[in-house]
């Protein structure tokens, strides 16, 4: 009898729920009555708001549920739950405020309710200080947001929310602004808002008085954009030349020495300049869509030097600072001053600030503002007094800044600190020398003349520009080896045809394939000497007409970047090659948008590890040591040791008394006779 007491419909009401779904028509009459119950329900919980309530919260539920089936019946329903939870949500009981959440949310996705007004309704509900109806609520307006814009950008609804949470990060309750501004960056990062309306809105969390709300906000702006850092790396490949265009281009003639050594620097070259276009790639474009940057960083700086915040809290607002002069290239004078005092090599987080000076250094700062800086980490790094690493860091520093900002160093700080390239120090050395490189590629005429190394075709044309100086040029450099080119067309159309005529000739009679190199390789280098040769006012000229006469392929960008790949390898024309380069660094120096740690913390050794890490990989070494043991086999594996084994083991003073432990010790001049006798009588037998 309880099994059927069960089975009845006013008192089941998940039962009632199944039947409904199937046929609305057939229940109308027990669905007035659950209705009806429900409207008792409410008028008690109005009474007694705070009281918990499982059979409202039941009934709350089940109208959700077949609230599609009765659309007219409960055309308020929605209105007036939203109600309830406006009203009461701060005394509600937690279960019971969950339950009409749900409730919502299940008439949202039913599309029975409003979504304006709903988000509006969960946006005010994150002040409750309940964390699971929090997390319920963010996943939901992410989802329902999502969902919104599907198809195509809702802008009506995405305004109207902007504006809101726009309001709500001024908010008095961190915790319902923090939840704004998570539900703003998890949508950016998801590309549904990445818009310029969303990313100023979310610079004004930079300046909130809590302190989670500003690191959530510059967190944003320092983090890279998921879907840029796997883009980079088929694009670079597929621009400029390859490494065998580079080999065939040096390999095709004389198997020489020195067509050898040509090879191998273009090899590096070649490597260089593609880890310089990998990270050309903007990874922070939020920051390209902040409105008056100038004024923004001026604001945040004002900030930065009155914060009391954590020290951590600072020298994230000095990376955004940073990130914003350096890619916007402002003009922040005062910044400069400000992290000066903060360049000493016992500060903390000393390699950070050092990547902030360099990241705020660009082309349009004044070198007499720049050049105070350089002389305080030259001063405070690199000196003797300190170790290779801060020397090491310092010069690295250095270099960076003066890759951006060339002007701000002096000839004679630029010569000393050149000195260290014979430093006994390896990192110290490396990172001179990658500073000589460098001003070898900028400036030569800097450097002492020892130090400039044998001049290319790239070094000759080098030439500083002056402050605030531009270059526009109307023709492509490098073009004119496309004209050289089209002239010897048939000269490759005859190449091919005996690349043919030998592939598909006879005369190999064990049909093998032959090695016959394409004469279009060969020329290449030829190509490359008649250039060389040529008037650098003709090749200009040459350059301009070909820029404008056709359209460029990709091919023809690939040879014209092989021919300036070989201007940083081949001599320059009329000079000597006594005098050979510096080799240059494995690992060239990431000159993009945004720098990173690596660039000022390189170090080209290991450091030496301490006691601690060396015992741990001598423990950790230890097991293995048993294969490595001599093993002495048995014939018979139950014999016991003979008495030489057993003597191995034995303590010295048991065995100090036998014969075969004896030393000779001090022995008197009468047995030293007597030894000498045997032995000249043993010696004089042998040799009868």
């Amino acid at each position: 009898m309880s099994g059927r007491n069960n089975n009845k419909l006013p008192n089941n009401l998940p039962q009632l729920q199944n039947l409904i779904k199937r046929d609305p028509q057939s229940y109308v009459d027990e669905f007035q009555q659950q209705y009806r119950h429900y409207q008792s329900n409410i008028q008690i919980f109005k009474l007694q708001p705070d009281k918990p309530n499982k059979e409202l919260a039941e009934l709350v539920m089940f109208l959700a549920q077949v609230g599609q089936c009765y659309p007219q019946q409960l055309s308020t329903y929605p209105e007036e739950l939203s109600g309830l939870l406006m009203s009461h949500h701060t005394m509600i009981q937690s279960d019971l405020r969950m339950t009409f959440c749900k409730a919502l949310i299940l008439l949202r996705n039913k599309n029975l309710i409003d979504p304006t007004g709903l988000l509006g309704l969960f946006f005010e509900l994150l002040r409750c200080h309940d964390k699971l109806l929090r997390k319920t609520l963010y996943t939901h307006i992410v989802a329902d947001i999502k969902n919104l814009n599907a198809k195509h950008q809702n802008n009506k609804v995405n305004t109207t929310l902007q504006n809101f949470m726009y309001t709500m990060l001024r908010d008095n309750n961190p915790m319902a602004a923090k939840i704004s501004l998570d539900v703003m960056v998890e949508l950016y990062k998801r590309n549904i808002w990445n818009d310029t309306k969303t990313v100023n809105v979310i610079t004004t969390a930079c300046f909130s008085k809590v302190t989670k709300i500003v690191v959530a906000g510059l967190k944003f702006f320092l983090g890279k954009d998921e879907d840029e850092k796997n883009s980079d790396d088929s694009d670079s490949e597929a621009e400029g030349p390859s490494v065998r265009d580079v080999k065939v281009r040096y390999s095709t003639g004389k198997k020489t020495s020195k067509n050898k050594k040509k090879m191998e620097k273009a090899m590096k070259v070649l490597k260089k300049h593609k880890k310089k276009k990998k990270v050309e790639v903007f990874n922070f474009s939020a920051i390209h869509l902040i409105h008056d940057p100038q004024d923004f960083s001026e604001k945040l700086l004002k900030q930065l030097e009155a914060s009391k915040e954590r020290f951590e809290v600072k020298i994230m607002m000095m990376e955004f600072i940073s990130r914003l002069v350096g890619i916007h290239e402002l003009f922040l004078f005062n910044y400069y001053a400000f992290i000066q005092r903060f360049l000493q090599p016992h500060q903390r987080e000393v390699t950070k600030i050092l990547l902030c000076v360099a990241q705020a250094s660009h082309q349009l700062v004044p070198p007499e503002i720049i050049e105070p800086v350089i002389m305080t980490i030259a001063n405070n790094f690199v000196t003797e007094r300190n170790s290779g690493e801060v020397m090491t860091v310092g010069i690295n520093a250095i270099k960076e800044v003066t890759a951006r900002c060339p002007l701000a160093i002096t000839e004679d700080l630029l010569q000393d600190l050149a000195q260290y390239k014979i430093h006994k120090d390896k990192n110290v050395m490396m990172s001179a020398r990658g500073l000589i490189q460098l001003f070898r590629s900028l400036n030569p005429q800097m450097l002492h003349k020892r130090d400039r190394g044998r001049p290319t075709e790239a070094s000759t044309e080098a030439k500083i520009k002056d402050y605030g100086e531009l270059e526009a040029k109307d023709y492509i450099p490098g073009a004119e080896v496309l004209e050289v080119e089209e002239g010897n067309k048939e000269g490759e159309e005859g190449g091919a045809d005996g690349w043919e005529s030998a592939s598909m000739s006879g005369d190999d009679e064990d049909g093998e394939w032959v090695d016959v190199h394409h004469s279009a390789d060969e020329e290449t280098g030829e190509m490359a000497e008649k250039l060389q040769n040529m008037p650098v006012e003709e090749r200009k000229a040459k350059a301009a007409a070909v820029s404008g006469s056709r359209l460029l392929t990709q091919d023809d960008f690939k040879k014209i970047r092989l021919v300036q790949l070989a201007k940083e390898v081949d001599g320059a024309p009329g000079k000597g090659q006594k005098r050979t380069n510096v080799d240059l660094e494995e690992e060239e120096d990431n000159r993009g948008e945004v720098l990173t740690l690596r660039s000022i913390e390189k170090l080209h050794k290991k450091r030496k590890a301490d006691k601690e890490t060396r015992l741990a990989t001598a423990m950790a070494g230890r097991p293995d040591r048993k294969d490595f043991v001599k093993k002495h086999t048995k014939l018979n594996p139950h014999a016991g040791t003979s008495n030489r084994e057993k003597r191995k083991t034995k303590n010295f003073m048991m065995m100090r008394h036998s014969q075969n432990v004896r030393t000779k010790g001090k022995r008197s001049f009468r047995d030293k006779q007597i030894a000498l006798r045997d032995a000249l009588l043993k010696k004089k037998k042998q040799y009868k």
